[in-house]
């Protein structure tokens, strides 16, 4: 599979007026499988404000045609994001964004835990302190955002 550079992925919404260009680059040289490359892209968008509530993503089969992936990578994606409450898959409109202004359960703040702290702990090991790592965080938090 070769590497995925800036392919233009547009929100086929009906309506026209609210068409979204987003750009999703998928590297399939990186240690990340490309389903969570692209599930991670589509929240950076939602971040940006590229995507917001209400927006329709394109069908999984038109979105693994424009990026040039298997209907799989696409399909595991969506699903991981309506796991994450991102999105909504409805039939005869497909993934819709969700409202994202809900305040976050404490189920989900536990998920985001145990996920972060492997990351802190090898930070540490490597020899980080609590100041560098909140800069690291609040650097891809500013990277993310202007983008």
């Amino acid at each position: 599979m070769k590497d995925r550079d800036k392919n233009k992925v547009k929100d086929r919404d009906k309506n026209k007026d609210r068409r979204q260009v987003v750009v999703i680059c998928l590297n399939s040289e990186l240690d990340i499988p490309l389903y969570r490359q692209l599930s991670t892209q589509i929240m950076e968008s939602l971040v940006r404000g590229e995507l917001s509530t209400g927006d329709t993503l394109p069908s999984v089969r038109a979105l693994a045609g424009d990026l040039g992936v298997n209907m799989h990578t696409v399909n595991k994606s969506y699903h991981d994001l309506e796991a994450k409450g991102i999105i909504e898959i409805v039939a005869k409109k497909g993934a819709v964004i969700k409202a994202q202004d809900q305040k976050i359960t404490t189920q989900r703040l536990e998920h985001l835990s145990s996920e972060f702290k492997p990351m802190v702990v090898e930070a540490l090991l490597s020899g980080m302190d609590e100041t560098k790592i909140h800069t690291l965080i609040t650097n891809i938090i500013s990277t993310v955002r202007e983008d």
